[in-house]
């Protein structure tokens, strides 16, 4: 009898041991919000709109600042063989004589990614990996790479991370003092 209950006390240490857990890891119940409760929620969160009590921003709307007019006026046409592709303005370097008429649109071609252009027309486009700041005009591509463009026989065009890029032309620092000096003179003095 003794051991009985000694295995009837272990069997519910056990289980109440298990409800314990399975209790402990269950979700905590909460009431369900009432309508007025949600309603009066709201009317709070109206009252304290903080965008009420901003003012309209004076000047132009920004977003309307140097919009793009339209893809195709922003950039230059590639086409041979029935694939087309685009690229921005001024990524184009260098354009062999011959190849004026692969610079526009050809009829029924086919628009296709920069990568997949590329990939089909390797032999007759060469690329040029700019950084960032060349790309920008802040810093001159170098003269190895200048030479080799003037002597390639193919369309050169500018890359940064294997995609086309526009390259600004290169900004020159004033260095003529009399330029210099005559610009800061105040017309007054």
């Amino acid at each position: 009898m003794k051991a009985e209950n000694t295995r009837i006390q272990m069997v519910a240490l056990t289980i109440g041991m298990t409800l314990s857990h399975a209790l402990a890891d269950a979700p905590a119940m909460r009431d369900a919000a009432t309508h007025e409760q949600l309603s009066l929620t709201l009317r709070k969160a109206l009252q304290t709109d903080p965008m009420k009590s901003m003012t309209a921003a004076k000047g132009p709307d920004p977003s309307m600042v140097n919009r793009p007019k339209d893809l195709l006026t922003e950039s230059d046409i590639i086409s041979f063989r029935g694939l087309a592709t685009l690229v921005p303005k001024r990524a184009i370097l260098q354009i062999p004589q011959g190849f004026s008429e692969r610079m526009k649109m050809e009829t029924g071609a086919k628009i296709v990614s920069w990568a997949d252009f590329f990939a089909a027309n390797r032999g007759w486009i060469n690329t040029v990996e700019v950084s960032r700041v060349q790309a920008e005009g802040n810093k001159e591509i170098s003269e190895e790479v200048r030479d080799s463009m003037s002597k390639s026989r193919n369309l050169v065009v500018a890359t940064y991370h294997g995609g086309p890029i526009s390259v600004l032309p290169l900004k020159v620092p004033i260095t003529d003092n009399k330029e210099a000096t005559t610009q800061n003179k105040n017309p007054k003095s």
